[in-house]
């Protein structure tokens, strides 16, 4: 039980975060919930800008088998054609 409360307060949002959006955007906005059936515009918002933060993270993460160079497995590769000369 106790855990349980230690994890929630983590979890707890404490920090505020403003935008703000010129006619054109706001409308956009409007248009996309509603279309999309967006009950909770605060959370969709949230979601969204943490999705891109998170897929920009994984794209710059180094690999550990990151290749700067063609090698004989990728697709860039041609290899030349041997022909048989008699």
């Amino acid at each position: 039980m106790r855990r349980l409360k230690i994890k929630e307060e983590k979890l707890k949002r404490n920090n505020r975060l403003t935008i703000m959006l010129n006619n054109r955007e706001m409308r956009a906005l409007n248009i996309y919930c509603q279309r999309y059936r967006v009950k909770n515009k605060s959370r969709f918002l949230r979601e969204t800008v943490m999705s891109a933060i998170v897929q920009k993270f994984n794209d710059e993460m180094p690999s550990l088998w990151e290749v700067n160079e063609p090698d004989l497995f990728s697709p860039e590769v041609k290899t030349p054609d041997l022909k048989v000369r008699r």
